[in-house]
């Protein structure tokens, strides 16, 4: 089963690790990837740049508002994912709980990730987006 590990901080997480190095950060995301490539189950794993330079479209309204970063009545925001391919949810956890992220608000959801065996096979839609996966060797 997949499983997305999404990290969640807030800004006081995020300056908790402004007196940290970028080769230590580094290192230290690299051994715990390490770790994942090594038990055979990271499928995928990125970080996102500072929530200041994305923005957000507000698709509540009849026309979209987009808004550009930074957010200040954000709690949370999302900094990065792991896609592990694990067999439960408990396996999921117990990876998570060892994510070397940490701070002052600092979260880590776990989610399971729905596969296209799950849909109505007979669905057009569907089918397109299979065949689509088959010719992108996504399947």
């Amino acid at each position: 089963m997949k499983y997305m590990l999404i990290m969640r901080g807030t800004d006081e997480s995020q300056a908790s690790f402004e007196d940290v190095s970028f080769d230590e950060m580094l290192e230290t995301i690299g051994r715990f990837n390490d770790e994942l490539i090594r038990a055979g189950v990271l499928l995928a794993a990125e970080g996102l740049d500072d929530a200041g330079q994305g923005v957000v479209v507000d698709l509540s309204s009849d026309v979209p508002v987009v808004t550009d970063g930074p957010y200040g009545e954000t709690k949370e925001l999302f900094g990065g994912y792991y896609v592990l391919d694990v067999a439960s949810k408990e396996e999921a956890v117990e990876w998570a709980k060892r994510l070397p992220y940490s701070g002052p608000g600092a979260k880590v959801e776990v989610r399971r990730v729905t596969t296209i065996d799950e849909f109505p096979q007979d669905n057009e839609w569907i089918r397109k987006e299979r065949a689509w996966r088959e010719a992108t060797g996504q399947l």
